[in-house]
């Protein structure tokens, strides 16, 4: 019996051995492509640089964060400064949501370097902004919410969004001559086109008050 399972043994073994002695390794430059799985094209497709520079900021697109406050704040800092805290524009206007000096001092910010370099107060100035904007626009919001006005429907965080651009009282104007008066910044953004761009965000976490401060 042992010479048997010895026997087995060792021919097993031969067979192994056998087996791998019957391959053999390939080296770089063995296998030969066929012509018709060959490559012949540039696969890699670059857009040109002048047309990358032509792009404004409306055509690069700003991440999308959802239709809660958070989406809206963000979305309307990107139009504004593209998220940049430190952004100064050409008319002196500040911040990641460009701020005017006499808008801060509304709120009781008034060391402009200050604000600059503080994001956290920048984010509690744009709350504090909406907050104020509220309650001035309170009859407003309540008496054309959901109305269309030169084919675009208006609703809360649309008139919060021009008040932001207008400031309240063109946003006023616009909504009781009922579009007629639309104010356009220097720019070229106008009151309609932010009730159009920011509507739809449910921004109701923040409530209103009537003299919101940082």
């Amino acid at each position: 019996m042992k010479r048997w399972i010895g026997f087995i043994l060792h021919l097993a073994m031969i067979v192994v051995l056998t087996s791998f002695g019957s391959y053999t390794v390939m080296k770089n430059g063995d296998v030969e492509i066929p012509e018709s799985l060959k490559v012949t094209t540039n696969l890699e497709f670059f857009a040109p640089q002048d047309s990358i520079a032509l792009l404004d900021e409306d055509e690069v697109i700003p991440p999308f964060l959802g239709k809660a406050f958070n989406g809206f704040k963000e979305a309307l800092a990107f139009k504004e400064s593209q998220g940049k805290y430190h952004r100064v524009n050409t008319l002196g206007y500040l911040g990641k949501y460009q701020f005017g000096s006499s808008t801060l001092h509304l709120m009781g910010v008034y060391d402009m370097d200050d604000f600059l370099e503080n994001p956290e107060l920048q984010e509690k100035a744009f709350e504090a902004n909406i907050a104020r904007n509220k309650w001035i626009l309170r009859r407003d919001i309540k008496r054309f919410n959901g109305k269309t006005i030169g084919g675009i429907k208006v609703t809360e965080s649309g008139i919060l969004a021009a008040a932001h651009l207008a400031g309240a009282g063109n946003v006023k104007k616009y909504l009781r001559s009922y579009g007629q008066n639309d104010v356009t910044d220097a720019y070229g953004s106008s009151i309609s086109y932010y009730m159009s761009k920011f509507s739809g965000y449910d921004i109701s976490n923040i409530e209103q008050k009537k003299n919101a401060k940082v």
